[in-house]
């Protein structure tokens, strides 16, 4: 029989024990959390099983905002909802002093239903229904203007309710070395910017309180984020100069790099995310370009999301199945998926056995519990003998995977916080066909 045509490639090969930076951390098993062991969890609330530090997620907030207070007089950090919205991680940074940051009509709905004030919340995204507006306007929530069309509508709820909105004009600009988030907001570069800042001014019907940017995501470079403050800076000098318009706040947004290491990187998300103090050496330096006394300097608003919860969450799986592949390589089916770890699409998850293990490394693929082909943790990772009932523990994956993940094929695991003082909490229980089915009706004709 002819043999398949297999397409040439080259694998960095992987032996397990050194890289050039020292012993792989990955064979260090990670058995708890804060004090709590995870066999005692997930024997307690099933895998697989999110676990959320509260002490780091705590932890990084602080670290976050001493590096830029130390640098700028005011700083006001606003929790990305998009980016985790377990109600358990949003109190904590909120009870830590966090405003809200929100995309969609649910996610303030979800910030109020926290207990978030209105006039606390900024609302960023492509899509604000009128009904939403008003609300908003109504609770003098912060609106950030993204086309020339929301400035009409929200115009039109001002006249509706007698009420001045208080709006920013969201701002997209060149910055080198990064792509351009030319979607979102108003191009500076080609005047877009400016046609919306004269069109407020010259209606005003609305109050102009600042200006907003996000220049993308898992931005490695702190310089760039510094050439987007420094655009932003003179922007607002500009205003300033000729609308004699004062803003209150510059939001530089968010898109600081997590620890994760991203596909097709060759060194680790260890060795290259930067701390938080080169970025805020970066963007202060930026607003430097700001004519104004030191006194009347606006709060600088940052969105930072997956950098805060990144490293606080770890999601724990089970060996269901050990596989030999056609190339030789060992493969294991877990019973967690890209159902729940969306994040693995984009990047090479740290993982690590739960318990001790003896034997020599080698590589490994990392199957989900999916039907699809498509469903691979890891394409290929040093891992020591593993055997069926094993855990394995994927690291930094607080991100995007609460808020993305989705019911295909198997329902959605409880996620628990784990607290001061060995103390752990169901923060979200995991989902049971009656939940899926609640939501279904049946046919007269089919009953």
């Amino acid at each position: 029989m002819k043999p398949e045509y297999a397409r040439p490639g080259i694998v960095r090969h992987q032996m397990g024990m050194m890289n050039k930076f020292g012993r792989q951390q990955t064979l260090r098993p990670v058995t708890h959390v804060d004090g709590v062991a995870l066999e005692d969890l997930v024997r307690e609330h099933g895998s697989p099983l999110f676990v959320i530090s509260q002490r780091t997620l705590a932890s990084r907030y602080r670290e976050l905002y001493e590096a830029f207070a130390r640098r700028w007089p005011r700083v006001r950090i606003a929790w990305s909802y998009k980016t985790n919205y377990v109600g358990a991680v949003c109190r904590t940074f909120h009870k830590l002093g966090a405003w809200a940051e929100v995309v969609s009509p649910f996610e303030y709905d979800k910030a109020i239903g926290l207990g978030v004030p209105a006039d606390r919340i900024h609302w960023n995204g492509p899509y604000k229904p009128d009904d939403a507006i008003e609300r908003a306007v109504v609770g003098g929530s912060l609106i950030h203007i993204d086309n020339l069309d929301e400035i009409v509508r929200i115009e039109r709820v001002a006249a509706k309710t007698g009420l001045r909105p208080r709006v920013a004009v969201r701002v997209n600009l060149a910055v080198e070395g990064v792509g351009a988030w030319s979607r979102f907001g108003l191009n500076l570069e080609s005047g877009q910017a400016r046609e919306a800042v004269v069109r407020l001014v010259a209606g005003d019907r609305v109050a102009l309180e600042g200006l907003h940017c996000h220049i993308g995501t898992f931005i490695l470079d702190p310089t760039a984020h510094g050439q987007a403050a420094a655009k932003l800076a003179r922007f607002a000098n500009e205003i300033r100069r000729d609308h004699g318009v004062k803003l209150s706040f510059l939001d530089l947004g968010g898109g600081f790099a997590s620890p994760n290491t991203l596909k097709g990187q060759y060194l680790s998300g260890e060795q290259t995310a930067p701390s938080f103090a080169r970025y805020a050496d970066s963007i202060c330096d930026g607003l430097a370009e700001l004519d104004l006394p030191a006194a009347e300097v606006p709060t600088l608003v940052l969105e930072t999301g997956r950098a805060l919860v990144d490293e606080a969450a770890v999601l724990v799986s089970t060996v269901h199945a050990t596989k030999r592949m056609p190339d030789g390589q060992r493969a294991l089916v877990l019973d967690a998926g890209v159902n729940l770890l969306f994040t693995a699409f984009w990047y090479n998850h740290d993982v690590a056995p739960a318990q001790e293990s003896r034997g020599m490394p080698e590589p490994t693929v990392l199957y989900g519990p999916l039907c699809m082909n498509i469903d691979v943790l890891r394409d290929s990772v040093a891992l020591p003998p593993m055997a069926i009932g094993d855990r394995l523990v994927f690291r930094n994956v607080g991100a995007y995977n609460m808020t993305q993940w989705m019911q295909f094929i198997a329902l959605r695991p409880a996620v628990v916080m784990v607290g001061s003082e060995g103390r752990s909490a169901v923060v979200r229980r995991a989902e049971k066909v009656e939940d899926l089915v609640s939501y279904e009706a049946m046919p007269e004709w089919l009953r």
